[in-house]
């Protein structure tokens, strides 16, 4: 006789399926999240899982709203910026998915959160979209190629080896001193502290 799969005895939500969902893509990225993957996870059937997702698109947009819905807390733009910042640095499969569809609530939320935050610096109207869209793009952009980086030089060695090598590259390509001041500044290179200058630049700009 062929055993049976184990199943779940307690009740299966929306919330635990999202949560497995989560777990995989940490684990094993996009390429690994489909809902056999989902159900062998939980120990359940398809028919449970379809009771609440129909497909892997909506379960990926489901899983980023569920890890941006957590640093959304409403506090300042700066704090909100890094929130997420460190969240796609955690996530890495989630900058992808932001950048997928603009429509997905995760998007949305981010968005309405930095709106929110913008008008406590005098922003309305025109100037509140435009701020709202800019600072939005540059987080996303900024955070997502900090994540693709990371995942090719995964580990702190492996990363200063991979800046030295690229500073050494940039040195011996071009000799104007733009490029020769950039290349000498690589190897201390830190992506989360040159982030968050930017967004302090971006906040004294809209505030000057």
């Amino acid at each position: 006789m062929v055993p049976m799969t184990p199943r779940r005895s307690d009740a299966l939500s929306r919330e635990r399926i999202v949560e497995a969902a989560v777990r995989i893509l940490d684990t094993k990225g996009e390429g690994g999240l489909t809902l056999r993957a989902v159900t062998a996870h939980l120990s359940t059937g398809r028919g449970a899982i379809y009771h609440h997702v129909t497909n892997k698109e909506e379960l990926l947009a489901a899983a980023a709203d569920d890890v941006i819905r957590a640093v959304v807390t409403g506090d300042s733009v700066r704090d909100l910026a890094l929130g997420i910042f460190d969240a796609i640095d955690v996530h890495p499969w989630l900058g992808a998915q932001l950048a997928r569809d603009p429509s997905q609530p995760a998007v949305l939320r981010i968005f309405k959160s930095v709106g929110v935050g913008l008008r406590t610096h005098g922003l309305a109207g025109t100037a509140l979209s435009d701020a709202g869209a800019a600072l939005v793009n540059y987080v996303l952009g900024a955070a997502a190629q900090h994540a693709a980086g990371a995942r090719q030089a995964a580990g702190e060695s492996a990363r200063e080896d991979y800046l030295e090598a690229l500073a050494a590259e940039w040195a011996g390509s071009d000799d104007d001193p733009l490029v020769q001041e950039a290349a000498a500044l690589l190897p201390g290179h830190d992506d989360r502290a040159q982030f968050l200058a930017g967004v302090d630049i971006f906040l004294r700009g809209i505030s000057g």
